[in-house]
């Protein structure tokens, strides 16, 4: 169950309602989810593989600038050239997986990880959300994509707090 503030939080995040949230993935530092669990099919049926889905509109926008610098062809090139980061990856595809089929088995999406995994990279953001719900050390190109975000909630939220009637004084 996610509580009232966190669903207002997200839901102020995404500029939309939250669909089919299993739980909190991560929370920033400044307390708010940044990263959330989705289940593996949404409520309307559809299978969903992205289960760490990244929330804070700061970082994902971070995550943009990162991508449109060719940051994800690097990596990929990378993949192709060293052995043992392609190693470290596929087992970091391995871990996502567990964890959405812990969560839920879904045949249509079997097998499927999501940001490119195994072999090649294609959404940072996705990497990134591992990275912070799996923790350090699982996801190696997760781990460089949070390392280069830097402090992003320094700042302070992203969004304000959101008051929920259980929460009125």
């Amino acid at each position: 169950m996610i509580a009232p503030r966190d669903e207002a939080v997200i839901g102020a995040q995404l500029g939309r309602p939250p669909r089919s949230i299993h739980g909190i993935g991560h929370r920033c530092p400044c307390g708010n989810p940044d990263v959330v669990a989705t289940e593996p099919r949404l409520d309307d049926g559809t299978p969903f593989p992205t289960t760490f889905y990244l929330t804070c509109p700061r970082a994902s926008s971070l995550i943009g600038t990162l991508e449109a610098s060719g940051l994800m062809k690097e990596m990929t090139d990378r993949l192709e050239s060293d052995p043992e980061l392609a190693a470290a990856y596929r087992r970091a595809h391995e871990q996502y997986l567990a964890y959405r089929e812990a969560i839920g088995h879904v045949p249509e999406i079997a097998g499927v990880s999501a940001g490119g995994m195994p072999t090649r990279v294609k959404c940072l953001h996705v990497l990134a959300g591992q990275a912070l719900a799996q923790g350090p050390g699982v996801n190696p190109l997760g781990d460089e994509v949070v390392d280069a975000l830097g402090e992003f909630w320094a700042a302070g939220p992203c969004v304000d707090p959101v008051e929920t009637p259980d929460e009125a004084p």
